[in-house]
């Protein structure tokens, strides 16, 4: 009788998978770390490590100190099917980014899983530093992919993907210079209608809060929150941009700032829906009530701001939306290597709420 068919352990999963991704050419010369591994294929640290010996000791990796596990198995030939995976490359984890960007993450997963792609997610400080050439020359050698996908990219990323022949898109807008396709929000239109809305109201000193990020939409909504003003025919209006470091302690201390100001802002435009959470209950501890003595706009959309009352004035757009314009980009630049829109950029709708009361020019 034969022997009745054991399940295979974990172990013996793990492995095989290793394998099948240096055969398919996914890693080559090294492999990913052992942390990234782990997370990669949802395995305890303990697996990891017996499923790397038995690959050592069958030779298809060699162990070196200080370096990682090189790879000595031989790649297979190409297939397409290498060809379709998409690496999509962010400074944090998913589970670390705003909830509408992990939804517009899951939503191209699902998109490109539907057409027989698969979405391999990558994160780490260090490809988004000024100089990453290093970091990036390693990430890209070691798993290669049919289009890569780059969020909240530096200048500096931005800069090097630029420079080689690797299929990329921006998930952002592009920084001053560098020529590569990208799909975004028009944060420069959208901040400049924030500021016309805020001066219909009959408000005059307007302020835009935002970390000093100096990502690509963030300088965009700087210059078009000051054209909104500048364009305007209120020759006494003013509008100032006010940057901090992110922190709860940081935004309260500026806030504190800007109202000891004379004149103070009677409206601010807050880039990022988790800093506009900070500074809506930090004014109320402040005994400012929003909307009768200052007006709130947040240029961002997440879930829980419907949950807020007032109910903020904000711009929204679909995650699925953006992920099919994704979708479009990234199908064309894994069939012929570019894309026929190098640019595109999505307007959200915007939503009035109820944080927008009468400016003091309104009142008079």
């Amino acid at each position: 009788m034969d022997r009745i068919p054991q399940r295979l352990s974990l172990v013996a999963q793990t492995v095989a998978c290793i394998r099948r991704q240096i055969s398919s050419g996914q890693w080559v010369e090294w492999l990913p770390p052992e942390r990234s591994l782990c997370e990669m294929l949802q395995v305890s640290r303990s697996t990891l490590r017996r499923a790397l010996a038995q690959l050592h000791q069958e030779g298809d990796i060699r162990p070196e100190h200080g370096a990682g596990n090189r790879v000595l198995a031989t790649p297979e030939a190409p297939s397409g099917l290498r060809a379709r995976d998409v690496a999509l490359l962010t400074p944090q984890p998913v589970e670390q980014l705003r909830p509408t960007q992990a939804l517009w993450i899951d939503e191209l997963r699902a998109m490109l899983g539907e057409r027989g792609c698969q979405l391999h997610i990558f994160h780490g400080a260090q490809y988004f530093r000024a100089n990453p050439a290093a970091a990036l020359e390693k990430l890209v050698r070691q798993h290669h992919h049919g289009c890569w996908v780059l969020a909240l990219a530096s200048a500096g990323c931005q800069q090097w993907f630029a420079r080689r022949d690797i299929p990329c898109l921006i998930a952002g807008s592009c920084h001053a210079g560098v020529d590569l396709p990208f799909r975004d929000l028009d944060h420069r239109a959208l901040c400049r209608h924030a500021a016309g809305v805020l001066l219909s109201q009959g408000h005059r000193h307007l302020a835009l809060v935002a970390q000093k990020t100096r990502l690509a939409g963030d300088i965009e909504s700087e210059a078009g929150f000051i054209e909104g003003v500048a364009r305007s025919q209120h020759s006494d209006a003013t509008a100032k941009v006010h940057h901090h470091d992110a922190t709860v302690p940081g935004i309260v201390q500026l806030l504190r700032r800007m109202l000891a100001q004379h004149p103070a802002p009677t409206a601010l435009v807050v880039a990022n829906a988790y800093h506009y959470l900070t500074v809506a209950t930090c004014l109320t501890q402040l005994g400012r009530r929003i909307p009768g003595d200052i007006s709130l706009i947040s240029r961002d959309e997440d879930p829980f701001l419907s949950f807020l009352v007032p109910a903020p004035a904000r711009y929204v757009a679909s995650p699925r939306a953006f992920a099919r314009t994704l979708l479009q980009a990234v199908l064309e630049l894994l069939e012929h290597g570019t894309v026929t829109q190098r640019a595109v950029q999505l307007m959200p709708e915007y939503i009035a709420g109820a944080t927008i009361g009468p400016g003091p020019s309104a009142i008079r």
